[in-house]
């Protein structure tokens, strides 16, 4: 199918996403678009992996953070992860509730909250890791190695703003 012009125009891309009587005038174009539905796809099999372990994406980033940067404070964690204040504050509140870490005043800054996890948050942790290895092997296999490298560097660009 060749592109064309107006209103409810299709182009050759639209045709290969086209479902029964749905026409995406153009839609199937947007950058935006196709970067949503690949995140929601590889979401999808993300929480789906993740089952009864029952750790939103952003839970198990805080984790892993904290796990790997003992003493670190939530509020390094937020920046890094682009949460504010709030959203940090409330998702270590319900990580902290469910005895996963615990949040600890600084000896440095009285101010400033440092977060651990507990042993449950590590055996938690443990578990998420090993089964995120298995949904990261599969989405990778879709790709060569180059062309994950070169996927990885495109999506990069968007971090920077």
């Amino acid at each position: 199918m060749t592109r064309s012009k107006g209103p409810g125009s299709t182009t050759k891309s639209d045709a290969v996403i086209t479902s029964g009587e749905v026409d995406f005038g153009g839609l199937s174009d947007l950058l935006g678009y196709h970067v949503r539905r690949a995140q929601g796809a590889v979401h999808r099999d993300l929480m789906q992996t993740l089952g009864d372990v029952k750790l939103s994406q952003k839970q198990v980033a805080v984790l892993w953070l904290a796990r790997c940067n003992t003493g670190v404070s939530q509020g390094s964690i937020g920046a890094v992860l682009g949460m504010d204040r709030a959203t940090m504050m409330a998702l270590v509140d319900r990580l902290e509730a469910r005895g996963l870490l615990v949040r600890e005043r600084s000896v440095v800054d009285a101010r400033r909250r440092e977060l651990r996890l507990t042993p449950a948050g590590e055996k938690l942790f443990g578990k998420a890791r090993s089964r995120i290895a298995a949904h990261e092997a599969r989405m990778k296999r879709q790709f060569t190695p180059q062309e994950l490298r070169t996927l990885i560097n495109m999506l990069r660009r968007f971090e920077s703003g």
